[in-house]
């Protein structure tokens, strides 16, 4: 991490130098022994024998190429599309009669949920099998005065009469017949004479089971809730970006996502679909896509914190241990030269940027040379040894 002078970094008490000035032993050189070794500063130059240096553990680097990322960050939950989720309620009211299910129960598509009883269904079926039998006569009195119209032998009036009945019954009937199906009720069954006050519902999709709200026994309506049906296989992001944002956003870009409430873990996804509209609260819906493998660690609902990646590029970096802070400002030391038997450094000032990995970006890095090194390490040495010296200001 980056080295402050309110922790192991003072150097040289930072060099009294940097921010004191000299010491009243000695106006231009200031000496902190080690050991058999010493330090030596003058202004802005620190040497050291390279014994100091290596028994320190000291070392140098050189500017690194470091990723660093423009970052736009967000909140969202996990949830899956419209057509994974199930909400299933009766077409009629009824008493719920059987409930085998617990939620976390997994089901396919087609499987039975539950079974309402309701003797409305009965007559329901009484109806349809009366209307079907008068669809029948009505049908033959509508082909008899459609020959007997044809033939000139009846009038027309009894021809339309006829045909006005039965092509009203005939929407009766077929309306009641759809009435049978959807409540699951097979009206070739009924017509054979098995009438049932049953009803049963099956399940519209594959999935578990997220919610139950009744038991046997329970009357329910049609605008009740009766339980919920989530299929997990296509969990996605969806995440709220305010509108000074979005416009930077597109699809394809990374979003790097955590569950703050669960895991420490980092997951990564991509922008799949930007929303076109602004709500009330000025932000815009993002949909991401989750990897498959990793989704089955998610549950539907579950809060996250994200970050989309609005760029991603490569810049001169260093690693945090070689800037030092003094007074709010950031300092490296810089190899001024490598003799036989000793190192020379310069402080110089610099302007940090972004950090990524333990690495800071340096701006205005092109102020340095490429072969350019700095000193990293030994810092706990420099404080203990100028703190000790109880230099004068």
């Amino acid at each position: 991490m980056k080295i402050t002078i309110k922790h192991t970094f003072i150097v040289l008490s930072t060099l009294l130098i940097i921010s004191c000035g000299k010491s009243k032993s000695d106006p231009e050189i200031s000496k902190i022994s080690s050991k058999d070794h010493e330090i030596t500063a003058n202004n802005d130059i620190i040497e050291m024998s390279k014994a100091q240096f290596q028994s320190e553990n000291m070392r140098l680097v050189k500017f690194q190429k470091t990723s660093f990322s423009t970052i736009i960050k967000t909140t969202g939950m996990i949830d899956v599309p419209p057509n994974s989720k199930a909400v299933i309620s009766a077409f009629t009211g009824g008493y719920i009669k059987n409930s085998p299910l617990l939620i976390g129960d997994k089901v396919k598509k087609g499987q039975m949920l539950v079974t309402i009883e309701n003797l409305e269904f009965v007559q329901l079926q009484q109806e349809y099998l009366e209307v079907s039998e008068q669809l029948t006569y009505l049908r033959s009195e509508y082909e008899r005065q459609k020959e007997l119209f044809a033939e000139q032998i009846s009038s027309k009036k009894s021809f339309l009469k006829a045909e006005s009945d039965y092509n009203r019954t005939s929407a009766i009937y077929h309306g009641l017949r759809k009435k049978l199906q959807m409540l699951n009720i097979n009206p070739a069954s009924a017509e054979k004479g098995n009438l049932t006050s049953v009803s049963t519902i099956y399940s519209p999709i594959t999935g578990s089971v997220t919610d139950i709200n009744i038991s046997t026994g329970t009357y329910v309506s049609p605008a009740d809730k009766i339980m919920e049906i989530v299929n997990t296989d296509h969990i996605h992001l969806e995440l709220r970006v305010f509108e000074k944002d979005v416009l930077k956003i597109k699809k394809g870009q990374k979003v790097i996502f955590r569950l703050p409430e669960s895991t420490d873990e980092i997951f990564e996804g991509n922008i799949h679909l930007i929303g076109s509209s602004i709500d009330e609260n000025r932000t815009v819906q993002v949909h991401a896509h989750i990897d498959h493998d990793i989704q089955r660690k998610f549950i539907i609902g579950m809060f996250v914190e994200a970050d989309i990646v609005i760029d991603d590029n490569l810049s001169e970096a260093l690693p945090e241990d070689a800037i030092i802070e003094v007074d709010d400002k950031n300092y490296v030391l810089l190899l001024r030269s490598n003799d036989f038997d000793k190192y020379s450094f310069v402080r110089k000032e610099i302007i940090t940027d972004r950090i990524n990995s333990g690495f800071i970006e340096i701006k205005e890095s092109n102020s340095f040379k490429n072969a350019d090194q700095f000193l990293i390490g030994g810092f706990n040495l420099i404080n203990e040894e100028g703190s000790s010296q109880g230099h004068n200001h």
